[in-house]
């Protein structure tokens, strides 16, 4: 069963830091973002986000929240850390109230994510596990609508990610992990959230352009993301009905600890050097699209999308 710790309540602050921030910032015309070379690292899976340098970006202050999401609740898987904990806060900063699924392991960096949507004054409520078992997807589901009241978005992020240099090197176990993990997961969230979901609700999807293209060393991983892409497409046509929209958002590299804990120190210091940019999208610069597709107001008449984010690459298929 997964533990309950105790939801954070809602600040009664008529505005949030973060709002405070991006207005601080009206008029700039473009944020820095960090370039490789980076430094050389390295970690033991997951990968623990306190741990990188740079610390990636999550707090966006250029962006300003518009209630887009006022008061709906959101469920994000991996929302400890990277492209999840960026679109934990900008849902925060849209009025949303956030519940974060991670591993135990990423404790540290959930706890942080906590405390930056509360910093939003928005709630945010932790539940550690895993999501290849389906009955604490359902638990998950259980304990955010109980908790926060409600449930109007899903957000499947969480993924696991190991390179290998040939199909020989890929083990059962890892081939089965990556599949229970990236798509397995994705299914079992998206069938656990579906009977709390109404009209106007939201299923956003992390896809990957390893998906479109292929990776001849992520076999697997760009086998699930290749997945995800048809497990959304199908997915929208067949909620279309209800009229609950799916999408997905599919980025070419990224800062995160997933990427550190994979690559090799050496190979992780240029990270998204190939890029047109020459440089790995931050979470802050991702998380604006997952905003687009879990409001109406944006994207009431999208779904089954697959959005590329690719830092200047016009290719993606």
């Amino acid at each position: 069963m997964a533990r309950r710790p105790a939801t954070q309540k809602k600040s009664s602050k008529p505005e949030s830091k973060g709002k405070v921030m991006a207005f601080a910032t009206k008029g700039k015309a473009q944020q820095k973002e960090p370039n490789p070379p980076f430094p050389r690292q390295h970690q033991p899976r997951p990968g623990i986000e306190a741990n990188v340098q740079p610390r990636p970006k999550y707090k966006a202050p250029l962006y300003r929240g518009a209630d887009k999401l006022l008061d709906k609740v959101a469920l994000i898987t991996g929302g400890d850390s990277g492209i999840g904990r960026a679109v934990a806060v900008l849902y925060a900063r849209e009025g949303a109230d956030v519940a974060v699924v991670f591993l135990p392991a990423e404790k540290r960096d959930a706890q942080e994510t906590a405390s930056a949507v509360q910093a939003e004054g928005r709630r945010c409520l932790l539940i550690p596990g895993d999501v290849k078992d389906p009955e604490f997807c359902r638990e998950a589901v259980e304990q955010t609508v109980e908790e926060l009241g409600r449930l109007d978005i899903l957000v499947n992020n969480a993924a696991f990610q190991q390179h290998q240099e040939s199909i020989d090197d890929i083990s059962e176990e890892q081939w089965e992990n990556t599949f229970r993990t990236n798509i397995f997961g994705y299914f079992h969230m998206a069938k656990a959230a579906l009977p709390h979901l109404k009209p106007g609700s939201a299923i956003v999807n992390t896809g990957s352009i390893t998906g479109l293209q292929g990776n001849k060393e992520l076999l697997d991983y760009a086998s699930t993301k290749g997945a995800i892409h048809a497990f959304t497409k199908s997915l929208a046509q067949n909620l279309v009905e209800k009229k609950i929209r799916v999408n997905c958002v599919a980025p070419g590299p990224v800062w995160t600890p997933l990427n550190i804990a994979d690559k090799p120190a050496e190979k992780a210091a240029e990270h998204g050097k190939a890029t047109p940019m020459e440089r790995p999208a931050q979470p802050e610069e991702v998380a604006p699209a997952f905003v687009f597709f879990a409001s109406e107001a944006d994207s009431s008449y999208i779904t089954g999308e697959v959005l590329t984010l690719l830092g200047g690459e016009t290719t993606a298929a």
